[in-house]
């Protein structure tokens, strides 16, 4: 399934095929990560910045 939306960054159409809550996507127009956040209603929001300490 294909959904419409904007990125909240720069506000440029982005179209999505069959996103999942938790995918990392970068914005096709200012390249900005963004992650999906919820699908109904879609909702993308800047993805976190990856900490040094992540993982230890």
């Amino acid at each position: 399934m294909s959904y419409q939306t904007v990125c909240p960054e720069c506000e440029g159409d982005l179209t999505l095929d069959d996103p999942m809550v938790g995918e990392i996507l970068p914005c096709a127009f200012c390249g900005v990560d963004l992650e999906v956040t919820s699908l109904d209603p879609l909702q993308l929001e800047m993805a976190p910045e990856v900490e040094e300490d992540w993982g230890e």
